[in-house]
């Protein structure tokens, strides 16, 4: 394991063995259980110190960095779980998918001459991607496509890390440059150095001005009767650096102009003859929509991707968002 994530373990295990021998004394009852956890923390730090920790007791392979993440005893990886061990951990994935819908924004959202759909498609149990929308003050409505680095429960976490901070942020109503700034300061301080997050924060107001941030993330494409234009990063990724200022840009969408917004699970989708969709097939399909709603774009979209992915497999998150001014 990296050096970083050895510290972080080492940090989490050693603060456990604090508590558990401050607990101990008054455990009453508790005391064979809080002696066990105990016994496996000092195991841990011994495999730790040993260099053998994070390998798998039976096939000593290494055990999945995320699920070490959400719990450093861990000693066997997925392959070699016990019967009951897969069913708790069946449990957990039912869980975390169901906590991660109940985050998703209202659907067909209608908000101050605006109105925006969207698609969330998790290719496993849980998804990296990070879609929200969420109506502000003044007839404002901010929105919001990421893609978190990393795969799997962890960027399930990450994922919901992000929108709680552009949650609290949005309610302080700061300038759009501020409010990205400080989600990826709180982003990289809070989270591993491998961890950053791709993603597009705008800002929709009444009369048709929209004020848009691209933190590294494709480009959205805005599409005005036939003709598609696109809408290049202004920054590098949210988390990668502590300290780092964002520009915004604006832009103006006349009635039925819509901006779509999209995660790589669009362009790199790949078909059973392993070509890969890409962006210039994806412009030439919006230049071809007419005055689409915001549901009927994301409809066909979804359409569109299915048939030319012609049964081969997904391999990565889906996010689509369609926001149109509708007057």
């Amino acid at each position: 394991m990296a050096g970083d994530m050895n510290t972080i373990i080492f940090r989490q295990l050693a603060a456990r063995r604090q508590r558990l021998t401050t607990a101990l004394p008054e455990a009453g009852d508790a005391g064979a259980h809080l002696s066990g956890l105990l016994r496996e923390v000092d195991a841990a730090l011994e495999r730790l110190k040993g260099g053998s920790y994070g390998l798998c007791e039976v096939c000593h392979d290494s055990i999945e960095t995320e699920r070490l993440l959400a719990d450093p005893l861990l000693r066997f990886c997925l392959d070699h779980l016990n019967p009951a061990q897969q069913r708790s951990l069946q449990e957990d994935l039912d869980l975390a998918a169901r906590i991660q819908t109940g985050l998703l924004p209202k659907q067909n959202l209608t908000s101050s001459g605006w109105r925006a759909s969207y698609r969330y498609q998790a290719v496993g149990p849980v998804s990296g991607d990070y879609c929200d929308l969420v109506p502000g003050d003044g007839g404002a409505l901010y929105f919001i496509l990421g893609d978190v680095s990393g795969k799997g429960i962890a960027a399930s976490m990450l994922m919901a890390h992000l929108h709680a901070m552009f949650r609290t942020l949005i309610s302080l109503q700061l300038p759009l440059s501020q409010l990205v700034a400080r989600a990826s300061r709180v982003f990289c301080e809070s989270t591993l150095p491998t961890h950053y997050a791709t993603l597009v924060c705008g800002r929709a107001l009444p009369g048709g001005l929209i004020e848009l941030c691209n933190a590294g993330h494709l480009p959205p494409l805005v599409v005005r009767n036939g003709d598609v234009a696109r809408v290049e990063a202004t920054g590098l990724p949210v988390g990668l650096f502590c300290n780092q200022e964002f520009t915004v840009s604006s832009l103006h969408l006349g009635m039925e102009h819509t901006l779509l917004l999209y995660t790589d699970g669009v362009p790199e989708q790949r078909n059973a003859q392993d070509g890969e969709y890409g962006l210039p097939r994806l412009i030439e399909w919006a230049s071809c929509l007419g005055s689409s709603s915001p549901e009927e774009m994301i409809a066909a979209l979804s359409k569109e991707i299915s048939a030319f992915q012609s049964g081969a497999p997904r391999t990565d998150d889906l996010s689509i968002m369609a926001i149109q001014r509708v007057g």
